[in-house]
């Protein structure tokens, strides 16, 4: 039976920066929002909390839904179902220190420097996300239900 990777990622935006990460995949330096797969028990909530933690050491609370995804690697024969959220923070920049061995740093980025840097963007999404969280894309997180 066809299963589609369920996939987390974070869009945070604070002064006119958003936050990515930098990690290698398939032995290339590449950037992502932070972002992850679903675990075994696990609200996409939790999901989306862990993962910030483990690739940004952040503790945080999201906003909205920027949106959801669904995208294939077709190379690969890989289909992701990817939820996406949102928060925009007031204040000066958070200090990050990743906790998962496999993120590089993470980083603040203008848009213009994520444009810049679009062929390292480890898929189409990373764009895709920014995008529409700029353009004002907000799902409220009521809109996803868990029986937990």
């Amino acid at each position: 039976m066809f299963k589609p990777n369920t996939t987390v990622a974070w869009v945070i935006k604070c002064q006119d920066k958003f936050l990515l990460v930098e990690e290698i995949d398939d032995g290339v330096n590449v950037l992502n929002q932070p972002a992850g797969h679903l675990e075994e028990d696990e609200t996409l909530l939790e999901a989306a909390k862990r993962e910030l933690y483990e690739e940004t050491g952040l503790q945080l609370e999201p906003d909205f839904l920027v949106g959801i995804y669904q995208s294939s690697v077709p190379h690969k024969n890989i289909q992701y179902l990817r939820f996406c959220y949102g928060l925009e923070l007031k204040g000066e920049l958070l200090k990050t220190a990743p906790q998962d061995s496999d993120i590089i740093q993470a980083l603040w980025l203008t848009e213009a420097e994520i444009k810049q840097k679009f062929k390292q963007h480890r898929s189409h999404l990373v764009q895709t996300c920014i995008n529409d969280f700029i353009a004002g894309k907000r799902l409220p997180l009521e809109y996803i239900i868990s029986d937990r």
